[in-house]
């Protein structure tokens, strides 16, 4: 695990500039023998020795500036922001950039800003833990085991949590693969992490491996229930549920939002709760949908909000993590980063990540988005109206 000094990519950048500036030359990092001539040619004029103990400097500084560019160059786009219709602006800048806040994780996902702190918590599935971010301590380990507890006693891939978020009591509640359940955090002390269930089964029946949740204003959760933490997933011996589903839990009490999406991921409200959207993370269908909600608490027809399927083959990621701004835009990860939607269902344009993108979050003042996206913690400003 590693975590980049100070904030990132971006500081990064500024780090190198400041270094060029210090040797009077604007310096090409792709043209290292173009800039050796230009440290020659510095240095003409001066006495012998002063000429070679200059150069040697020089030299030295060269080096460690090729070092910066050359070694493991980052995949994350210097200029993400592909913008498709004007709209976007409102959203984010069109010069908005990346910052690399930490990376090194196996799958990095589900983050969410804790409430009181607005500190960035986030899971590594593979890993079974769960990870703090701040900008004055960086990186430290929240949780571990944060999925897979013991809680069933069968085989599995071991698989940690998934989504998360802090519930109307300020609770952090995950949907755990391991345990194949929703839980929430009770506490943490020496021993480890305790949690306590919220739902376990859909009619008797162990639900598959739950991924994302979103809790309603009138405390209720919806979830997504796809097969990921499953070994073999819709083929393991120990899939009891005959489909994927999407589900309502008030109080005890489990209903089917719907079946018939073959691989139910992210999900989020519309701001006045009458929609509830989902991501559908499968390659033959990458889609996200969206239900009507009603007052009495039904869930009307699904209808199709967007359909990105084409373009799995040739663009990183699939639809998973989305959340919804106060304006109604939803940033939704799917081929290529972070796709910008409005209501409407228009896509907007990209926050372009180079990876895989898995989910997001939004800070307690709304202004950055962070991003999960692979082995990589990233981050990146929205227009503060949004």
């Amino acid at each position: 695990m590693w975590l980049h000094p100070i904030l990132g990519a971006s500081a990064r950048k500024g780090q190198q500039q400041d270094i060029r500036k210090k040797v009077n030359l604007k310096l090409s990092l792709s043209g290292r023998g173009s800039a050796l001539v230009a440290l020659t040619m510095l240095h003409c004029g001066e006495s012998n020795t002063t000429k070679v103990t200059r150069m040697q400097r020089s030299l030295t500084l060269l080096f460690f500036i090729s070092s910066l560019a050359f070694a493991n160059p980052s995949p994350i786009p210097a200029n993400p922001v592909q913008q498709l219709k004007p709209e976007l602006s409102q959203v984010i800048a069109a010069d908005a950039q990346l910052e690399i806040l930490a990376e090194g994780f196996r799958w990095a996902e589900g983050p969410v800003a804790e409430p009181k702190t607005g500190d960035i918590l986030f899971s590594d599935v593979p890993e079974n833990k769960v990870w703090r971010w701040n900008a004055k301590d960086g990186l430290t380990l929240y949780l571990s085991p944060s999925g897979h507890t013991g809680f069933v006693d069968e085989p599995s891939i071991k698989e940690g949590s998934n989504g998360l978020i802090f519930n109307q009591n300020n609770q952090l509640v995950l949907a755990q693969h391991g345990d194949r359940r929703l839980a929430v955090l009770k506490s943490v002390s020496a021993k480890g992490p305790q949690y306590q269930s919220l739902t376990t089964s859909y009619h008797g029946k162990s639900f598959n491996s739950p991924n994302d949740l979103v809790q309603h204003s009138n405390g209720s959760y919806l979830f997504t229930d796809p097969p990921y933490g499953l070994k073999d997933a819709d083929n393991s011996k120990q899939k009891q549920l005959a489909f994927n589903g999407v589900y309502w839990l008030k109080g005890s009490d489990v209903t089917l939002v719907t079946d018939q999406l073959t691989r139910p991921n992210g999900l989020a409200l519309s701001p006045d709760e009458q929609w509830l959207y989902v991501a559908n993370s499968d390659p033959q269908a990458a889609q996200w949908w969206k239900y009507p909600l009603t007052a009495d608490g039904s869930v009307g027809e699904g209808q199709l909000l967007f359909d990105a399927t084409a373009w799995v083959s040739s663009k990183p990621g699939l639809p998973d993590g989305l959340k919804v701004l106060p304006s109604g835009h939803l940033l939704a990860t799917g081929p290529g980063g972070v796709l910008v939607f409005n209501a409407k269902g228009e896509h907007l344009g990209t926050i372009q990540t180079g990876v895989a993108a898995a989910n997001v979050a939004l800070s307690l003042d709304k202004q950055y988005l962070y991003i999960t996206a692979s082995s990589y913690l990233l981050r990146i400003k929205l227009k503060t109206a949004v």
